[in-house]
């Protein structure tokens, strides 16, 4: 028997054994979609499908865009492409990073919410950082079932714990166990309430529309938070701030979008970058100067050639200068690197 209800499950590092492990426990006449958005390098061959094939009895290959959505059906997000659900089909695209990453669970998890609302069922598994809290977050608001890998569990516990620091989550189970529980909520009747508000429900289909391509007008873009006068990382692009529990998002006028664990380790390093820029250009000052100073002097200009090696040596001042900010803890600590 077929069941309206649809699982996303999202993974970053460790995530592929989580999911090998996982789907070797799910009946052969599973009763609902699979959709799997597991961090892979953009220019990445991934066998993924080949292995989850293996590994259990459903059948499992990279989701096309437009097709179906088929009961009992594992769907792979591509390398580089997200993986969404648009009106009971899948939609494969090239749409704007999050966290500067492609395919994004969160993504995936904001339109199984958007679409299916009480029905879907998210999954975080082993991963680092946060991506998936958010989909995660706005899936229980939306009345869906929220499921974490138990972090003791995962090569990498950073992605479950943050969901569940950030979201009441239903269940905290080993993997092995979760395929039992995956195949029960699928079968039961049971949803949670639409908890979202009127304007949290319009922020998401904004983001929904992002995360497919779809161009946001100045008006909606405005509308999902207040201005941050930061500068998105990848576009350089005002960037909107806004909350969703105990964690603050942002999200640009193009459609990148970036949690705040991810945000301020690619500011800091966009200030250490233009740090080490100004170093050269100070030091290549000073080579100059001192060039120019020599042919002052052989030139017979010994006043002009003194005062060309007083610039020199104050750009040699600068330079020792900037290196010693380059040396605060606030660059040199700058917490865990981005995926």
């Amino acid at each position: 028997m077929f069941s309206d209800r649809l699982v996303v499950i999202g993974s970053s590092a460790g995530g592929i054994e989580s999911l090998l492990k996982l789907v070797a426990g799910l009946p052969q006449d599973f009763p609902a979609p699979i959709l799997v958005a597991q961090h892979t390098p953009a220019q990445h061959h991934s066998v993924l499908p080949q292995l989850l094939r293996r590994a259990g009895p459903l059948p499992a290959a990279h989701a096309q865009h437009g097709e179906p959505l088929v009961p009992g059906r594992v769907y792979v997000a591509p390398p580089d492409h997200h993986l969404l659900v648009e009106k009971n089909r899948l939609a494969v695209t090239r749409g704007p990073k999050e966290n500067r990453f492609r395919p994004s669970v969160d993504a995936l998890f904001r339109s199984a919410a958007y679409e299916v609302g009480p029905a879907a069922v998210g999954v975080v598994l082993s991963g680092l950082l946060d991506d998936g809290t958010s989909g995660l977050w706005t899936i229980k608001r939306r009345g869906g079932t929220a499921v974490v890998q138990a972090p003791e569990d995962a090569l990498f516990p950073e992605m479950p714990q943050s969901a569940l620091q950030q979201v009441e989550v239903d269940h905290v189970v080993a993997v092995e166990q979760m395929a039992p529980l995956l195949t029960q909520l699928v079968q039961a009747n049971e949803t949670g309430v639409d908890q979202l508000s009127e304007q949290d429900h319009q922020r998401l289909a904004a983001e929904v529309q992002a995360s497919i391509g779809s161009p946001l007008s100045n008006g909606a873009w405005r509308q999902l938070g207040e201005l941050s006068s930061l500068a998105c990382p990848d576009c350089h692009g005002v960037l909107v701030k806004f909350a969703e529990g105990g964690q603050l998002r942002y999200r640009c006028h193009s459609g990148h979008a970036f949690t705040n664990s991810v945000l301020l380790p690619l500011i800091l390093q966009g200030a250490e970058d233009s740090l080490w820029n100004a170093v050269r250009a100070m030091e290549e000052a000073e080579l100059l100067l001192g060039q120019l100073a020599e042919h002052a002097v052989s030139g017979g200009e010994p006043q002009r050639a003194e005062g060309l090696m007083d610039q020199a040596r104050a750009a040699a001042r600068h330079a020792e200068q900037v290196r010693g900010l380059l040396m605060s803890p606030i660059l040199s600590e700058r917490g865990a690197a981005v995926k």
